[in-house]
């Protein structure tokens, strides 16, 4: 590891030590959330979630667009930006954006609330920049200079890659990440960038944060990011999405339980292979797919996805609308034994995948219990799971403790059979009894 690898990787560490926890606008609202939206669930997490450990407030894509509507992109839409093909939040949507404020406002209410502000942005620059061949802030260079016009999202026509052998080109990078440090961003969720690969823009990306002068949360999207690529992710970001976009369906749930387990070896703070926004609670109001529903996923699934995403140590961005949410879903996301093993634990690991029946462990902050999570993803039935105490390196004789009932369930010797039910999860501490 050279010495400029470690230095990336402390500042990593510092930035984000332990997964971030927040909400994210696109399950509810796509790419047209306002701000009084956004307010609210701040409002709502402040109230509810902050003393759990939730933290972020993440706008996401398109927040440029004044006409942005449900269920997807405009396709060549008019786009809001500065003289220097910034784009900038649209008034009709972000009041307080109005006469050049941008979202300083925003991340102000925000951060009154104890808590921390995120944009969505997409790679490259915009071709509405690029055929008015604005300037490159603090350069005599011009948009068209930049542009890499053959590189374009597949998914979004806003726009062009940046070919960053041109002079200018960190130049713009650096002026994008200089107006987002004004405003306040802590966060900063970039599109288009990580699959397929786009390691030349990440590192500029990365490199305009470093010399910003604010501490800003780097997140790299879409997936499935590239296993082999995991030391560029992590020297340059600290979150990077695993998994394609991630929806409230079962084959989405059991898809990333494979994901996890290939990119457990890469955690540490700093650095969390992600699996994507958690849709959760009343999502799809006016999103890219769905219409305005509760989560599809039933009870026992929603249970499997916390207590994955907890073990694996990803992530935690949830995606529904926080002022709907029911006691059921508040209780889901605030069980502080069960973030415990998100935000504290060390090691996590798949222990054993037989069939239908799935285990995990990690290791305790208190250097002698382990985290012990089962998993039925088998469509029928309940499934007894056997684990025997040995299997995790522990004494015959342990103190188990339900993390979801939050109840001790007595010494237990040499082991125990779990029975789960059908797509559904158990989660527990073991602790060794002297």
């Amino acid at each position: 590891m050279t010495h400029l690898n470690w230095l990336a990787m402390l500042l990593a560490a510092s930035v984000a030590p332990t997964p971030p926890m927040g909400w994210n606008s696109w399950d509810a609202y796509g790419t047209s959330v306002t701000e009084a939206e956004v307010k609210a669930n701040a409002d709502s997490m402040a109230a509810h979630l902050k003393q759990h450990g939730w933290q972020y407030i993440v706008v996401d894509i398109q927040w440029y667009e004044p006409n942005a509507r449900a269920h997807g992109y405009r396709p060549d839409a008019e786009l809001l930006m500065d003289q220097y093909g910034r784009l900038l939040p649209a008034p009709n949507r972000f009041p307080s954006a109005a006469n050049g404020r941008g979202f300083k406002p925003l991340a102000g209410y925000v951060h009154g609330k104890g808590l921390k502000f995120g944009i969505h942005i997409m790679r490259g620059i915009p071709r509405q920049a690029v055929r008015a061949n604005l300037p490159v802030y603090g350069t005599k260079v011009r948009a068209s200079e930049i542009a890499d016009m053959n590189s374009t999202c597949r998914w979004n026509t806003d726009m062009y890659g940046v070919n960053m052998s041109r002079p200018g080109a960190q130049d713009y990078y650096d002026s994008l990440v200089k107006l987002y440090a004004d405003w306040g961003v802590d966060y900063i969720k970039a599109d288009d960038i990580a699959s397929p690969l786009h390691a030349d823009e990440i590192a500029a990306l990365s490199q305009a944060i470093g010399k910003c002068g604010r501490p800003i949360v780097l997140s790299l999207s879409p997936g499935p990011a590239e296993l082999a690529k995991a030391a560029f992710y992590a020297e340059h970001a600290q979150l990077w999405r695993v998994s394609d976009d991630f929806w409230d369906r079962w084959q989405d749930l059991r898809k990333n339980f494979a994901l996890l387990r290939d990119w457990a070896p890469h955690v540490r703070p700093g650095s969390w292979p992600d699996g994507d926004m958690l849709p959760l609670g009343r999502i799809g109001i006016r999103a890219e797919r769905g219409d305005d529903r509760r989560t599809r996923f039933t009870r026992d699934e929603q249970r499997t996805l916390m207590t994955l995403w907890s073990i694996a140590r990803s992530p935690l961005m949830f995606g529904g609308d926080l002022p709907s949410n029911d006691e059921s879903t508040l209780a889901l996301i605030t069980n502080d034994e069960v973030l415990a093993v998100n935000q504290k634990a060390t090691a996590s690991r798949e222990l054993f995948s037989r069939g239908e029946r799935i285990a995990w462990v990690s290791d305790a902050p208190d250097g002698k219990s382990k985290y012990l999570a089962v998993f039925n993803v088998g469509d029928q039935g309940v499934a007894d799971i056997r684990v025997n105490w040995s299997e995790l390196g522990l004494p015959e004789n342990c103190e188990l403790r339900d993390l979801w009932e939050r109840k001790q369930m007595g010494p237990v010797r040499g082991g125990c059979v779990f029975s789960v039910p059908s797509h559904g999860a158990e989660l527990y501490k073991l602790t060794p009894v002297q």
